[in-house]
């Protein structure tokens, strides 16, 4: 486990629309392209292993503007290809606040970053007192009818609440903004509330009135 003081002011960032990483929980990642092959073997040079998960922010007027607030993984399986690709595994460790770009020559950006705020996501998995989890797998199976989607219900039934919201938060397919709603959640209860919200959205079909039967 990490503490507050092993944690840099400055961590490579990789902007990519769509991908949550949340704290306690795993990302699988594919690096091929040049520039964050390199970010890779960077991070892999120093004790933390550290890569930001920072999503684009669209409201923004220039193309390149970043979201305010990421996630770090530490970088924890990787595998190289044949052909020079790497297949990796960020676990996450602490959600962060961008402060600023660091102007620089690696081909990739950087970012000088804030922790404070967000001292909780270096501790134990929460608990959400609140769920009724029953009523939210009936939800959720209605859901991933509508999608036709599978899942091991069993597996679902039986697993600890962060890591059932967390997990789907990151699987399910939502808008990027959708997703950066889930991330900036300041806690699982309303991370959950956020996401039934979502799952509601999506059953009434989005900004259409019928609902998916």
């Amino acid at each position: 486990m990490m503490h507050p003081a092993d944690l840099p002011d400055t961590i490579s960032v990789f902007p990519l629309p769509g991908a949550l990483l949340l704290p306690r929980s795993r990302l699988p990642l594919h690096i091929f392209e040049p520039r964050y092959l390199q970010m890779l073997d960077d991070a892999l040079k120093t004790p933390q292993r550290l890569i930001g998960m920072v999503q684009p922010n669209p409201c923004q007027s220039s193309d390149d503007k970043l979201h305010m607030i990421g996630c770090a993984g530490r970088v924890t399986q990787f595998s190289e290809t044949e052909d020079g690709r790497y297949l990796i595994t960020l676990s996450g460790i602490s959600r962060f606040r961008v402060r600023s770009e660091v102007e620089g020559f690696t081909p990739y950006r950087r970012c000088e970053v804030c922790w404070n705020g967000f001292e909780r996501d270096l501790g134990r998995a929460e608990a959400d007192q609140e769920f009724d989890r029953m009523r939210f797998l009936r939800l959720l199976e209605r859901f991933f009818s509508a999608k036709q989607l599978s899942t091991d219900w069993e597996t679902l039934k039986d697993a600890d609440d962060e890591l059932l919201v967390n997990s789907l938060s990151m699987l399910l397919d939502f808008d990027p903004e959708d997703k950066q709603a889930l991330l900036e959640a300041p806690c699982l209860a309303t991370r959950r509330e956020t996401l039934v919200t979502l799952i509601e959205f999506a059953l009434r079909g989005g900004s259409n009135e019928e609902t998916l039967q």
